[in-house]
């Protein structure tokens, strides 16, 4: 590096400069009294230190995530081993569970504006809730990861693994409270955010409490909108020659994914003794996004290069959704055993516009518009979740050999998803181009497809334990379900008067089964236990609603999609000393029938396939340690082989694979790596200084299965490293940080060229292909203060 470089003149080289200083401890020398803190987890439905617990889960404590002022998914997420994570931004946050576990994932990471039909491969709950609704992460006792499934411990089944978001409880006989203020500055923007919120903790007595959390985010974005139609009074572009041509009207929006989100929870507690303890909370979220978080890669129709965070699409694409969850919760104490009944419900509801005129282009479909000169096709999408759920749990609570836990689920739930597609401006522009043909368009609207669907599951669940010594304890596992699913679809084609007769179709599918899980552990010596793990998954299979007869006839073998299932095989290693933690595990993931969000062949109708079989084997690890008082760490790392077994066809074409034996599933990296550093400092008897960095590194991943460069393209890897420095006293702290120092891309998932780029000949300009992007390189400073 050059010497000649004057970093001190930049703000981000002063910030790098204390934040280095903050890091200068005292000698690494060992310290004897130093102790690695326990981690106390309730995964197994009992509070036990997570490295008791005989399968690989990871936790986060909130605090840990209050320090390091993780508030999203993703960036909690990449602190876990083997957990991989589409980063799509805000926008449209909670329609998709972009989790993925051991690879478990099938789906393209482009996928994201729309509802799917296919149930997530990872569960999540919010408390005993089964729930996607990506919240704030704020106010949490603490983030617990479970990998491989886990139906015979929770109501709702999974696949890959289960993701548990854990609210603190209200303390009693405490007043006590939270501010905490965020500004930053994001490389890109013009505009500074900010974020702030407040916790208020009301003890009234020693068995009644109160906890209120209250926040607001607001970011000024930083993508670039550079050729969005200007509009008239109707919605329909001011451009007759297109977007580009000198006679068009257009705009430039600046920084146009905008962010702004409340959020809120209210809980309370009350435990008038020892044997019964009632929780009730409130939670809700309302977000409101002005468009994506994604960059235009290429070139618009004139042949100008797009610059960095600048998007081609020739309109914006806001987005808004709110999700409320109530929930109850009992604990009676029986003295044999605890009996726990948890009641929810949920209301999650969103919409979007999205540019699809990329689309139409590159598909051949501005054709069927006769080559209306200022095309702008307009996807409007909504979609919808509603559920009840109740859950009854017993757990034995002696110190016999026997131990168990049982429950029974029960979820009704109702989810709908709309997309209504218009071509802004093509009626008014037929009935002038060819008068007395008036009758032939109905409207701007060429697609109408509604969805309804529900799904009702009643479980039976549990997991016996025997302790057969001291050292060697096995359990078997169980989950009986008897599940009922509907779908109502109905999908039209109104543009072109008499040409689509719309389609309504209804199915219902039955499902029940059993499945078990086998796992024994043997602590091996005082400090470390191996263990081994068989369970098995499943997924409810569906339908999709395809025209199967006129001129946009689909073959009907895409009617309907089967269930998928895995077994799964972990063998693993947990050590745990005075310094450090030790977690290893190896595994295999055996997929049958794997479940395919995808389209139809000949018209591009949302629908579901199943494909033959695909695997997943790897390897996880994790380290914790604490050298003395002034440094600890926290290492992961996560090497995971994930492929198809056998090719994959559409079901009207059972000769020419849509993807390839042998195919890497998308958004999951083969290596993953995380490392934290925490260096300590003390300053006086009540201050302190502390310096935390982290580094997260992936190797390419895949963007999609597909046998074809319209989807399937490579995604370099990357690595993003995040620096904060904080200085502590008794009731407040001021943090300097700085996320992504290198500025890296971080790109997860890409719509290419060839599928929404830009076409001049078919009169667009803009260009419709997009990157997903990490959040580029911020600055801020964060203040709390606690009383």
């Amino acid at each position: 590096m050059s010497t000649n470089l004057v970093f001190r003149r930049t703000p981000l080289a002063l910030a790098i400069g204390s934040i280095v200083a903050g890091a200068a401890a005292p000698s690494m020398a060992q310290d004897s009294e130093v102790r690695l803190e326990e981690i106390i987890v309730t995964a197994t439905r009992r509070a036990s230190s997570v490295q008791d617990v005989p399968y690989n889960i990871s936790a986060f404590s909130g605090d840990a995530m209050e320090a390091a002022l993780i508030t999203d998914q993703v960036d909690l997420m990449r602190a876990m081993p083997g957990v991989a994570v589409v980063d799509r931004g805000y926008r449209n946050s909670g329609v998709i569970n972009g989790i993925m576990i051991r690879g478990v994932n099938v789906d393209g990471a482009a996928l994201g504006d729309y509802s799917l039909s296919a149930v997530p491969t990872v569960s999540t709950y919010v408390n005993d809730t089964p729930l996607y609704a990506n919240f704030v992460l704020r106010d949490l006792e603490r983030v617990e990861v479970l990998r491989g499934p886990q139906g015979t411990l929770y109501g709702s089944g999974s696949l890959g693994g289960t993701v548990r978001y854990i609210t603190r409880d209200p303390k009693f006989s405490e007043y006590s409270g939270q501010v905490n203020v965020v500004g930053s500055n994001v490389k890109g923007s013009d505009g500074n955010g900010w974020s702030a919120d407040a916790i208020g903790n009301f003890g009234f007595s020693d068995v009644a409490a109160l906890r209120i959390n209250i926040g607001h985010m607001d970011y000024p974005g930083l993508t670039d909108y550079v050729n969005v139609y200007e509009l008239d009074a109707n919605g329909i572009p001011v451009a007759p020659n297109g977007v580009l041509d000198p006679a068009a009207s257009y705009r430039n929006v600046e920084d146009a994914d905008t962010v702004d989100i409340d959020y809120g929870r209210v809980s309370f507690l009350f435990e008038p003794n020892d044997r019964f303890k009632l929780r009730a909370a409130l939670q809700a979220q309302s977000d409101e996004i002005g468009g994506r978080r994604q960059e235009t890669v290429g070139v618009d129709g004139y042949g100008r290069t797009y610059q960095s965070y600048e998007n081609g699409s020739i309109q914006l694409e806001p987005s808004s959704r709110d999700v409320t969850l109530g929930s109850l919760e009992m604990e009676f104490d029986l003295g044999f055993a605890t009996l726990t009944s948890s009641t929810s419900a949920y209301d999650h509801d969103g919409e979007s516009v999205s540019e699809n005129t990329g689309f139409y282009a590159q598909a051949g479909f501005l054709a069927f518009y006769y080559n209306y000169p200022r095309p702008m096709a307009s996807a409007v999408r909504t979609y919808g979740d509603r559920a009840i759920v109740q859950e009854f749990r017993l757990v034995s609570t002696t110190d016999d050999p026997f131990q168990y836990v049982v429950g029974a689920f029960y979820q009704d739930q109702d989810l709908d998803s709309t997309q209504q597609s218009f071509v802004r401006g093509f009626k008014t522009w037929w009935d002038a181009f060819l008068p007395g043909l008036e009758a032939v368009v109905t409207g701007d609207m060429d697609f109408d497809y509604q969805r309804g669907e529900t799904y009702e599951d009643m479980s039976v669940f549990g997991e016996l334990s025997y302790n057969f010594t001291d050292e060697f304890q096995a359990t078997v596992g169980f989950r009986y379900f008897d599940n009922d699913f509907t779908n109502t679809t109905y999908v039209d084609l109104p543009l072109y008067a008499g040409l689509f007769v719309p389609e309504t179709s209804n199915f219902e599918v039955k499902d029940d089964d059993v499945l078990f899980k086998l796992n024994a552990s043997w602590d091996a010596t005082e400090n470390s236990t191996i263990y081994g793990t068989v369970s098995e998954g499943y997924r409810r299979g569906g339908a999709n609603a395809v025209p199967t007869s006129g001129t946009f006839a689909e073959d009907p073998g895409w009617l309907r999609y089967d269930s998928d299932s895995v077994i799964n095989y972990e063998l693993g290693i947990k050590s745990t000393f005075e310094r450090t933690r030790l977690s290893a595990a190896v595994f295999y993931v055996d997929w049958d029938d794997p479940q395919v969000n995808t389209a139809t062949t000949n018209w591009g109708f949302f629908s579901v396939q199943n494909g033959e079989s695909a695997s997943s084997s790897g390897l996880e690890l994790e380290l914790d340690g604490v050298v003395n008082d002034y440094f600890e760490y926290r290492l992961g790392y996560a090497y995971v082989n994930a492929e198809l077994d056998e090719p994959l066809f559409a079901p009207d074409n059972p000769t020419v694979p849509r993807a390839l034996a042998g195919a890497q599933l998308p958004g999951t990296p083969e290596h993953a790596l995380n490392a934290t550093g925490i260096f300590t400092k003390d300053l006086s008897a009540d201050r302190q200084w502390i310096t935390r960095v982290h580094a997260y590194y992936q190797s390419e991943t895949r963007n999609a299965i597909n046998d074809t460069p319209t989807f399937n393209v490579e995604l370099d890897a990357f690595t993003l490293v995040d620096i904060s420095t904080t200085l502590m006293l008794s009731n407040w702290d001021a943090t300097l940080f700085i996320r992504n120092v290198g500025n890296e891309r971080g790109v997860t998932g890409l719509f290419t060229e060839a599928y929404m780029g830009t076409a001049p000949a078919s009169g667009y300009f803009g260009n419709g292909s997009k990157q997903f992007l990490s959040q580029p390189r911020t600055i801020g400073v964060s203040v709390n203060y606690r009383f």
